[in-house]
């Protein structure tokens, strides 16, 4: 049967992104194996009869430690005799994909959940990115995904690869999953299991705790937020580990966790495998991220039926409609976060109504089963073309 590699650069990529594909091949007969770095989450994975092969794998440029992800990865591409290597994830994409070509792979597949480069970056760093995506696209790449459709329309401005390699498949969650009506908690005693008093309001932020996902900016909006609402709570879902890659914003979530106005009204979770529970009994949910391509916790929300405050950036502004399922905002606007938050809490109706059209909107256009149908679909057809066995 076909063999299928995947390479990202942790294993919590694997879990949170890519077990709804990795499941659906396995069920149509491929094999499929996964390479990433070693991390806390492989052992459950393992017993759960996913097969791995570890390299480290940084998620940031250092060319020593580049190079030898670059020669493990061609180890374990060349060992195991893939039809196909698709890659995640901005570096392990960019390492994978020279990897595979080295090894002589027949298919490489490069889904881009979001193109590194983006409008608020210096246009310098910019060009240099687009470059490298340029190169990447003539050279170590067979086929793109793009999740936005605003990636689609770069990749072809900008003459990443041919469009006649490209496709956009869009994001997508589990719809039956995410729906308020099928979340079956009491919200009074799961608020009172968190530590929250039963008519709290709150809101909910998913994501990396690192400075370009706004975090920060959320932080000082909310900090004001509580001097007009006394029974306002933050509730911050990510992983804290992943601090290490940005120790300033860490030390400044610190400061905030600590603040003796703010501290018993920030509820920092960490990792959760509860997403749904959690967005349940969430109000409104708000992501003022300075990059994304296509953010899965904004249609998370949606589908569970709840506001968005989101920025005005790539993918968000594909997700989000402004003044009908929420708001968007500028970047790096903490005044406009505080504002626009108020708005929807002095107005129950219009939380209410953002919310029917947000679940409405994403059963519409990112239904996870219709993503998985269309990166099968294009899979098996260049399986097919390449006479894979």
């Amino acid at each position: 049967m076909p063999k299928i590699l995947e390479v990202c650069a942790i294993d919590i990529t694997v879990k949170k992104l890519l077990l709804p594909l990795i499941n659906r091949l396995e069920k149509e007969g491929y094999v499929v194996e996964i390479a990433c770095s070693i991390g806390e989450k492989v052992k459950a994975l393992e017993k759960k009869g996913y097969i791995f092969s570890f390299t480290n794998i940084d998620r940031k440029i250092n060319p020593i430690s580049n190079i030898k992800s670059i020669i493990e990865l061609y180890r374990i591409i060349k060992r195991g005799k893939y039809d196909i290597v698709h890659v995640h994830t901005p570096v392990a994409s960019v390492l994978g994909r020279i990897a595979a070509r080295l090894a002589g792979t027949p298919i490489i597949i490069y889904t881009a959940h979001g193109f590194y480069f983006h409008d608020n970056m210096p246009k310098i760093i910019y060009k240099i990115f687009v470059i490298i995506e340029k190169l990447m696209g003539k050279y170590f790449t067979d086929y793109i995904f793009t999740q936005s459709q605003e990636d689609y329309e770069s990749a072809i401005k900008l003459g990443i690869i041919d469009k006649n390699k490209l496709l956009c498949i869009g994001n997508g969650v589990d719809i039956n999953k995410f729906d308020y009506k099928n979340v079956d908690i009491d919200i009074s005693k799961f608020k009172k299991n968190l530590g929250l008093p039963v008519g709290s309001r709150i809101l909910c932020f998913i994501g990396r705790l690192i400075k370009e996902k706004g975090v920060l900016d959320l932080l000082n909006a909310f900090k004001n937020l509580i001097k007009d609402y006394s029974n306002l709570y933050l509730i911050i879902i990510g992983d804290k580990y992943l601090h290490e890659r940005d120790l300033d914003t860490k030390q400044k979530i610190d400061c905030f966790l600590q603040d003796d106005k703010l501290k018993n009204r920030i509820l920092s979770t960490g990792h959760r495998d509860d997403i749904p529970e959690l967005l349940k009994i969430s109000d409104i949910f708000i992501l003022p991220s300075y990059r994304e391509g296509m953010p899965r916790s904004i249609i998370e929300a949606m589908a569970m039926g709840k506001p968005i405050v989101a920025t005005n950036i790539r993918g968000c502004r594909e997700e989000v409609i402004d003044g009908k399922t929420g708001f968007l905002v500028n970047v790096n606007a903490p005044d406009e976060i505080y504002k626009t938050v108020k708005k929807l809490l002095d107005n129950n109706d219009l939380i209410k109504r953002f919310g029917i059209n947000g679940r409405k909107r994403a059963k519409r256009l990112f239904n996870e089963e219709k993503v998985l149908e269309k990166e099968l679909k294009l899979i098996n057809s260049l399986i097919k073309k390449k006479g894979c066995s």
